[in-house]
């Protein structure tokens, strides 16, 4: 089982940055595939990026591909999510989950993850 704790969230202007952190508890943190996701007002939770145990594949939504980047520490048990070139349209709170595998599979739908953190709030003004 691992536990997620989220950090790193904020006000900030179109066009800046924020990278956002996600903690996990437990010894086996390189053993989770993980990802992020977000939620805005009113709709549904949905996929941003998603990285594998290692950190050689990485798979990101449209809407941020080219503007954010995932990785991660797995000496530190921490992923990231460093989101560049904001939008107002990426407001939202950001979500990091993680699922057991082994296999190098990157999973980027909600039903595919086990564990979730409490959320981040990121807020992008106009």
């Amino acid at each position: 089982q691992v536990q997620l704790v989220e950090s790193g969230g904020g006000l900030v202007q179109t066009g800046g940055s924020l990278r956002l952190s996600c903690a996990a508890s437990g010894r086996t943190f390189s053993s989770y595939a993980m990802g992020w996701f977000r939620q805005a007002p009113g709709k549904e939770r949905e996929f941003v990026a998603a990285i594998n145990w290692s950190g050689g594949r990485t798979y990101y939504a449209d809407s941020v591909k080219g503007r954010f980047t995932i990785s991660r520490d797995n000496a530190k048990n921490t992923v990231y999510l460093q989101m560049n070139s904001l939008k107002p349209e990426d407001t939202a709170v950001y979500y990091c989950a993680a699922e057991w595998d082994y296999s190098g599979t990157v999973y980027t739908k909600k039903y595919e993850y086990s564990y979730w953190g409490q959320g981040t709030q990121v807020t992008v003004s106009s």
